[in-house]
């Protein structure tokens, strides 16, 4: 399950779905081991499972308060929160008796950890996370989960290294290459030094990240479009490959809603290349509520643009964001 986590009054607690559109913030702990015989095992899965379930439930909850508070009636802040918090308590004490019972179960560190992590507890979570590493230092996934710990806390060197490792366990999972490619991009100035490379040097090692991400995923929507999204920073502006990179994502959108933000997407570059008249095109394709904003600010920019002198700068938004992965079965 992809979680956003902010706070209802700035510093409560709340969990909330995250769009289908928008970039994932990290993914439970999956199935552990499918036709295990193993009671332990069994038990961890059904404590996944309820864990999953119970933040799915707050989820909702938080939808409905956010609906209410679209017409005006919104309900008790304190309440909500009082509800979201006994219901995360009841799924962290489910980890603790399971850990209690089975302090060397790997998988078991792995996906409490994963838990804190989605219930903001990142320094308590990579506790978690470094159990299970010493317990089973050849887990991938706990690998690329300290990557994206120490690609927030620092030292992001340790990121580097770990998203290395985790790629070296499994070769073949894409989201530690999109994992990896977001920490270079987002951190060049420690890249450059880590790897003796200059910035356009580390723009495509990021690029190349990505795209073994896709080789691996080249149906991942999202994916698709955090490496389109790469673009936007990278100077001087590499405008073909930009314009290639929306224009897959288009082909494997998966609703109108993902299409019309390519379009938007779409219209930017077409900008850069002055080539307006296709811009207005994609503008014109772009007909939901949820895109108006945007649409106006860039039907703005395209009309300043047809006029000389005029000079606009195209910021990136909704940039990459790191995702937890599932153990692998074992």
């Amino acid at each position: 399950m992809n979680r956003l986590f902010a706070g209802i009054l700035g510093t409560a607690l709340t969990v909330s779905a995250v769009a289908a559109a928008e970039k994932p913030v990290s993914v439970k702990p999956a199935s552990i081991a499918a036709g295990t015989d193993s009671a332990e095992d069994k038990e961890l899965e059904q404590v996944m499972a309820d864990d999953d379930a119970a933040l799915a439930e707050v989820d909702q909850w938080i939808q409905h308060n956010n609906e209410l508070a679209a017409k005006g009636a919104r309900g008790s802040d304190a309440e909500l929160n009082r509800r979201i918090r006994a219901k995360i308590d009841v799924v962290r004490q489910r980890y603790q008796d399971f850990l209690h019972r089975h302090p060397d179960s790997a998988d078991g560190h792995l996906a409490y950890g994963t838990f804190l992590n989605d219930t903001g507890n990142e320094d308590l979570a990579v506790v978690e996370y470094e159990m299970s590493r010493k317990l089973n230092p050849t887990n991938p996934a706990v690998w690329n989960n300290l990557g994206n710990y120490y690609g927030e806390a620092s030292p992001v060197t340790n990121a580097f290294a770990d998203y290395t490792r985790a790629i070296e366990l499994d070769p073949k999972e894409p989201v530690y290459y999109q994992n990896f490619a977001t920490t270079v991009y987002l951190y060049r100035k420690d890249a450059k030094e880590f790897y003796h490379i200059n910035e356009s040097q580390v723009f495509d090692k990021a690029l190349d990240l990505y795209r073994q991400a896709i080789r691996l995923d080249p149906t991942n929507f999202t994916l698709a479009t955090d490496y389109a999204e790469s673009y936007y920073g990278i100077k001087p502006l590499r405008t073909n490959d930009a314009l290639m990179s929306w224009t897959n994502a288009m082909t494997i959108a998966r609703d109108e809603l993902e299409r019309e933000g390519v379009h938007i997407h779409l219209a930017r570059w077409k900008m850069i290349f002055g080539r307006y008249q296709e811009a207005r095109g994609h503008l014109d394709a772009v007909t939901n509520a949820f895109y108006e904003k945007m649409k106006n600010r860039v039907q703005r920019t395209l009309e300043q643009r047809e006029h000389p002198g005029t000079n606009d700068v195209i910021a990136v938004t909704n940039p990459p964001v790191l995702t937890n992965a599932a153990p692998p079965a074992k």
